[in-house]
C-alpha cells in the first residue's frame, strides 16, 4: 500500500478482536511511532502496553477512578469500567513524557508530538491489516489513573490506542471537502 493510499484510507475500527499484532509487527508499528516530529530530539513519549491481564489491571484502575469519583457508584457503573479495556486484545496508552521549561519546546508542542506517535502507531496498524481505535475520555485525565500509570505531573495521557484483528465489517471512509477546512491567503 502507497503511502497516500494508507493515509486516505485509515480509520477508526471499533470492533476488534484477537490476534493483536506480533512481537515483530508491534515493533514495526513502534518503530513507526519513534519517526513522530521531535523538536530537540526530547523524544517526549513512552508507551505503555496492555494485554492478556494486562488489560483487566487497567480495568481496575478504570473501576477505582470511578468509585473514587461516586463512592455510590452503582455495581453496573463499575463492571463497565472494568469491561472498556478488554474490547480488543491489546491496548498503548500513549503518554507525553513532557520534559518542563525547555527553551523553546513549550509543553503543547511535546504533547502534539506524542499525539503525532499515535498517529504513527495507527497508520502503522492499518498498513500491517490491522484495526485501530484512538479513545481517551475522562480515564485519560483521571487522578487516580494518572497516578496508576506512574505519571509525572508534566506527563499527559494522549491516547488509550485499542489494538486488534477487524471484527465485523469495514465501514467506508467519509469524504470531506478540502475547502470546507482550507483558508488561502494569497
Amino acid at each position: 500500500m502507497d503511502a497516500l493510499t494508507l493515509l486516505h484510507q485509515r480509520s477508526s475500527m471499533g470492533k476488534l478482536m484477537a490476534p493483536a499484532p506480533s512481537s515483530e509487527q508491534l515493533k514495526a508499528i513502534y518503530e513507526a511511532a519513534l519517526r513522530a516530529p521531535d523538536h530537540n530530539e526530547l523524544r517526549p513519549w513512552r508507551f505503555i502496553e496492555f494485554s492478556g491481564e494486562g488489560r483487566e489491571r487497567l480495568g481496575e484502575l478504570f473501576a477505582e477512578a470511578e468509585f473514587q469519583e461516586d463512592p455510590h457508584a452503582s455495581d453496573t457503573t463499575l463492571d463497565a469500567a472494568r469491561k472498556k479495556p478488554l474490547r480488543a486484545p491489546m491496548l498503548i496508552a500513549v503518554v507525553a513524557k513532557v520534559t518542563p521549561d525547555v527553551p523553546k519546546v513549550p509543553k503543547i508542542e511535546q504533547v502534539i508530538s506524542a499525539g503525532c506517535a499515535a498517529h504513527g502507531i495507527l497508520l502503522a496498524a492499518h498498513a500491517l491489516g490491522f484495526g485501530a481505535m484512538w479513545r481517551s475520555g475522562k480515564y485519560a485525565f483521571d487522578p487516580v489513573v494518572r497516578k496508576g500509570l506512574r505519571l509525572e505531573d508534566d506527563d499527559e495521557v494522549v491516547a488509550f490506542i485499542y489494538l486488534g484483528t477487524l471484527g465485523g465489517r469495514h465501514k467506508p471512509v467519509p469524504e470531506h471537502n478540502v475547502d470546507d477546512f482550507l483558508e488561502r491567503w494569497e
